[in-house]
């Protein structure tokens, strides 16, 4: 397929148009990124996901699909001739769409509300230890779902690696950030083990962006949200 019949809305910045690089790779797909700075949101953008105004945005053909997860579902169904990325097992399915929905709920909002949180602010030690519990059940899901194999979807990557592996570079920002660490090579080591198999995957090779850039994004998203604050 050529590119200009597949278009991603994305931003390199984003873990959730990340999510769907990495299915399209993983299928072999060829594609075009245009890159949304969202300051402000572009035309294109606004006209293809107005409901949400948020990114990513597929754009297969005459076709618009938004929304991370259902984004790589649907390349999953599109493109066949690649491994899968959800299991073929109705059970698993469900299983590995819970886990990613758990990922963006717990994680997520502690991801936001640590970066955003002041130097003392008591409520950060919170969502620390939310961030905290996430990682635990996560290390309890790789071990038992994974079977001593590399990836939680055994020996390739799947639906639940793509869900929580798109957050590794924010992850590495808050280890960086309050000099704390998430992902513990004592008390996470199937965790820790993931992180480099991940990393190193073709598909994510190349991906994963730059730690200290990332924490400048960081920082210019908490300054748009003390001005809107101060503003209001």
């Amino acid at each position: 397929m050529a590119k200009n019949d597949l278009k991603l809305l994305g931003g390199w910045f984003s873990p959730f148009a990340l999510r769907v690089q990495i299915a399209l790779n993983l299928k072999g797909v060829d594609y075009e990124v245009i890159e949304e700075t969202l300051n402000p949101k572009s035309e294109l953008l606004l006209k293809s996901n107005p409901v949400h105004k948020k990114i990513p945005v597929l754009l297969h053909q005459d076709k618009v699909i938004c929304e991370s997860a259902i984004i790589v579902e649907y390349i999953d169904e599109v493109w066949t001739h690649a491994p899968s990325i959800l299991p073929q097992n109705a059970y698993d399915r469900a299983n590995a769409r819970f886990w990613v929905a758990y990922i963006d709920d717990k994680w997520f909002s502690a991801l936001k509300s640590i970066l955003n949180a002041e130097e003392n602010d008591e409520a950060k030690e919170a969502q620390f230890e939310q961030a905290e519990e996430v990682f635990e059940r996560m290390e309890e899901v790789m071990n038992k779902g994974s079977e001593g194999k590399a990836f939680f979807g055994g020996d390739t990557i799947g639906f639940i690696d793509i869900g929580f592996g798109s957050f590794l570079s924010w992850i590495r920002v808050v280890e960086k950030m309050n000099a704390r660490k998430l992902i513990d090579e004592i008390k996470h080591p199937g965790l820790f083990q993931w992180t480099e198999n991940f990393a190193a995957h073709p598909a994510v090779n190349g991906l994963i962006p730059d730690t200290d850039k990332l924490i400048e994004v960081a920082k210019a998203f908490k300054q748009i949200l003390r001005a809107r604050a101060a503003a209001n």
